[in-house]
């Protein structure tokens, strides 16, 4: 007789075990893929953007994000011991690049140029949001008075649903700010107390046909005055509305959405090239504001002109954001600036509020020359 030793039943691996390892393999492969793909789109963001038109709807995003994403990605994965070293070392490669992409403004640290003299220059610049329409023109004035500036640099001098005619507009200027001086050209007003030795409408001689408004509206995007601070001294101020990105209208599974986006990239370039040459031939103190369309994540603000530096180092605000003041968007991005030349100091600088007049901030800054 043959006695057969029991054999002892097979152990499964598939078991709550194996589930466990494949659960722990499925975090830790999203969370590295999760650090490549933002690393990935961190370096072409900073290769496409400003050099390629269909970039600029990527160029939407909230500059923040450029740290948030990075940030929050690291924390995610701190808890997983796998993971926590390689997504680390992914997002502070991310992180190193995309800060300078991102609206914080480190500068605030350093503080403006100490406190403003006797004959400093209040500067108030802002898109008004289509002018004075749909019931706001009142409000619109009274920000205009309550700034109680010395420059007024204002954007959209335009009636977009209405054919307003614009005389009657000027002359109010003139009757709200008596003895100032007012320069016009398409949609850029500016107001000044100081005389107006020069008005300049920059050219873009390889903008295409026009499409929207009048020839000047479409034509000049950026208006330099020479004003006379007294004493011999000439500040250029150059007034500036960029055209936008992108219509919010349409959606990305739209055709229009990317016809759009290419026909402001063609109109954008070449108001950038001509800002450009025209700052680098003047040798006037340059103070240069508006609304430039143009958030700190962009490549286009590489073309901005060479010598100048941006205010921001005169305003307290670590994220300084102008758009939008009014809902349902969130105040995430900065679109209105201010730069300067070597010759002008800053002394303060700080967005206001537009009192629901504009989706935009008011820029208020406090410099001087010479």
């Amino acid at each position: 007789m043959t006695v057969t030793a029991p054999v002892a039943p097979e152990t499964s691996t598939a078991g709550p075990t194996g589930r466990r390892r494949s659960w722990r393999w499925w975090l830790y492969s999203a969370l590295i893929a999760a650090g490549l793909l933002w690393l990935a789109f961190t370096v072409a963001h900073l290769v496409l953007s400003g050099r390629w038109w269909l970039w600029l709807a990527v160029d939407a995003i909230p500059p923040i994000f450029f740290v948030a994403v990075p940030v929050l990605l690291a924390v995610g994965a701190a808890p997983c011991r796998r993971s926590r070293r390689p997504v680390a070392l992914l997002c502070a490669a991310a992180l190193l690049l995309g800060a300078p992409l991102s609206g914080i403004n480190v500068q605030a640290l350093r503080g403006g140029d100490g406190p403003a003299p006797a004959d400093a220059i209040r500067v108030f610049s802002w898109n008004t949001g289509y002018w004075d329409e749909g019931g706001e023109t009142e409000a619109m004035y009274r920000v205009l008075r309550q700034a109680d500036a010395d420059v007024y640099l204002l954007q959209e001098y335009w009636y977009a649903n209405t054919p307003e005619p614009l005389d009657p507009t000027v002359a109010r200027l003139r009757t709200e700010f008596p003895g100032f001086h007012v320069a016009t050209v398409g949609e850029l007003v500016t107001v000044s107390r100081f005389p107006i030795l020069r008005q300049v409408p920059l050219e873009a001689p390889d903008m295409p046909p026009p499409a929207a408004g009048s020839a000047e509206h479409w034509l000049y995007k950026t208006l330099r005055t020479d004003l006379d601070l007294g004493d011999g001294r000439v500040l250029s101020a150059y007034n500036s509305h960029l055209p936008v990105q992108l219509s919010p209208d349409d959606g990305p599974f739209d055709g229009d959405f990317y016809r759009v986006i290419r026909e402001q990239h063609a109109q954008r370039e070449p108001q950038l090239r001509a800002l450009a040459r025209d700052v680098a031939g003047n040798d006037n103190p340059v103070l240069l504001a508006g609304d430039l369309n143009t958030s700190p994540a962009m490549g286009d603000l590489r073309e901005l002109p060479e010598g100048l530096r941006d205010a921001g180092y005169a305003m307290p605000s670590l994220y300084p954001a102008s758009w939008s003041d009014l809902p349902p968007f969130p105040r995430w991005w900065r679109l209105d600036w201010a730069f300067v030349s070597p010759g002008v100091r800053v002394h303060s600088y700080r967005f206001g509020s537009a009192e629901g007049a504009s989706d935009h901030r008011s820029q208020e800054l406090v410099i001087s020359t010479g």
